[in-house]
């Protein structure tokens, strides 16, 4: 098995046929053609359906690709190391951010990566905090920002900030007092995501404890639309204040705090435990906590900075 199949197959599967990929990768049709099946014959499995419309991947073909990705970026990550044994910081970097996060922190994060490091090729991921968890720990991702309370085996992880979530309403159905109760809340209709997410799993322990139950008209894992829809009146939710710090300036959305109990949230940075992680990725670790830490100080990322406790 040689790195260029595994190339290979990545851009049929991409390209969808072999003309498409053959024009994409440089490289001539008969020899795609002629890897690929030397690779087949190797794993003793077709990894493509062929027919006049193209090229599909088998489900081991879809296996295949999963695992090739991470292998050649493993690679990447590996000339990237060595050439940074010289002192140049370079190279790819891949970075998981959950959308909440993303919305408050990816400018500032890419402007201070582009200004420390020009050498690094930064690609940024944004997800669900758990599917970013599992492509951390398939090795697609270097590293990444997640929501604490998942089980993660394999992962480092370290906490850098708490956040308050919020009541998010429409302002004409916002509390007059700006703050209400979980009992209050769970009385309001409510859209919100599905009993997986992790904001979702906070939301439903506390009501578990309280002995409360939610409002719930809705479940939408969409942060997109879970704001469209509270602008168009039809329910409220609840968020990190960042996520709808626009909407709030605007006069779109509105905010109140939630009390009795205080729903927390806690954002760590994590990283693999068994893949080395490459000085460019270090960097850009650093940068983007760095990043993080300023925005929490001046209130730009309304929350409590956490990151330095030793406890």
């Amino acid at each position: 098995m040689e790195l260029r199949q595994l190339r290979y197959v990545i851009g049929i599967s991409e390209a969808g046929s072999l003309l498409a990929a053959s024009r994409a990768l440089h490289v001539v049709q008969p020899a795609l053609s002629h890897q690929v099946a030397l690779l087949e014959r190797e794993l003793g499995t077709p990894l493509f359906v062929r027919s006049h419309r193209g090229m599909r991947l088998t489900p081991a073909g879809h296996a295949f690709v999963e695992h090739a990705r991470v292998v050649l970026q493993d690679v990447e990550r590996l000339r990237s190391s060595v050439g940074e044994a010289d002192g140049q910081i370079g190279g790819p970097v891949v970075l998981g951010l959950p959308t909440t996060v993303a919305l408050v922190a990816t400018l500032p994060i890419l402007g201070e990566v582009l200004a420390r490091h020009p050498g690094v090729q930064l690609k940024l991921i944004e997800s669900h905090s758990g599917f970013l968890g599992e492509w951390l720990q398939a090795g697609r991702l270097d590293a990444a920002f997640l929501f604490a309370g998942a089980n993660r085996p394999g992962l480092a992880e370290r906490e850098l900030l708490e956040e308050r979530l919020v009541f998010v309403s429409h302002p004409d159905a916002a509390p007059a007092s700006r703050r209400l109760s979980l009992r209050a809340l769970c009385q309001r209709p409510l859209v919100l995501p599905a009993k997986d997410h992790g904001l979702r799993r906070i939301v439903d322990q506390a009501c578990a404890q309280t002995g409360l139950s939610l409002t719930l008209v809705a479940e939408i894992d969409s942060l997109p639309n879970i704001k469209k829809a509270v602008q168009a009146g039809l329910a409220a939710t609840i968020l990190s204040p960042g996520a709808v710090s626009d909407e709030v300036q605007a006069g779109r959305l509105a905010v109140a705090q939630i009390g009795s109990p205080t729903l927390l949230r806690r954002v760590v940075v994590s990283h693999s435990l068994t893949r080395p992680m490459s000085p460019a990725a270090a960097a850009v670790l650093q940068a983007a906590e760095d990043v993080v830490r300023e925005m929490v100080r001046t209130q730009a990322w309304p929350a409590r900075w956490v990151g330095d406790r030793k406890d």
